[in-house]
């Protein structure tokens, strides 16, 4: 073997082997991004088998702004459809309305006294808002590790490989505009 092919053996041996690091990067980054939305699902299943407790509560108090129940409910509804098949724009719209409704749900419990002191709704409003905290900081990871994966399946020499291989982008958990605007409280206290 001359020194021309054992110096061509060693260069062909090298760009295999990046190859080969480069692509199971891109494997890492791929399963790194589903275990993050696996973990926003577990979240949301465990938020969504909570809500139903805290609408019976609510409704044993028969005063109890019926509206408020009822947009909780079907936003509840959106969410999970749009959690079962993974449609990441539709959640996103979805988790917006959610929020909201929360948002209200809890602050027209504030006038209500009696509820305000019943333990089960101040467990499930306990429950419910670290799951949301919880929701939140996956939301971010999640946002995270997509970006780290799109940004590698789009840079080269990574983009030859993503190409090569199928390795495609995801698309970011993003929300409304009205999800990130403070919520307007006033009206529930006229």
């Amino acid at each position: 073997m001359t020194i021309a092919n054992m110096i061509l053996s060693g260069i062909l041996v090298v760009v295999v082997i990046y190859g080969i690091m480069l692509y199971n990067g891109l494997v890492t980054l791929k399963h790194n991004t589903a275990k993050a939305w696996a973990n926003i699902d577990v979240l949301l299943k465990q938020r969504h088998d909570e809500l139903p407790k805290l609408v019976e509560v609510c409704k044993q108090y028969k005063q109890f702004e019926q509206e408020t129940l009822r947009r909780v409910i079907e936003a509840r509804s959106q969410v999970q459809s749009a959690r079962e098949i993974q449609n990441i724009g539709a959640l996103g719209e979805a988790e917006s309305t959610l929020r909201m409704g929360l948002a209200r749900l809890f602050a027209v419990a504030e006038a209500y006294p009696e509820l305000r002191a019943n333990e089960n709704f101040m467990q499930l409003q306990q429950r419910i808002t670290s799951l949301e905290n919880a929701i939140a900081d996956r939301r971010e990871l999640y946002n995270d590790a997509v970006n780290i994966n799109n940004l590698r399946v789009e840079q080269f020499p990574e983009a030859l490989i993503a190409r090569l291989f199928r390795f495609e982008q995801k698309p970011l958990l993003e929300f409304s505009a009205d999800e990130k605007a403070d919520v307007d409280l006033k009206p529930l206290f006229d």
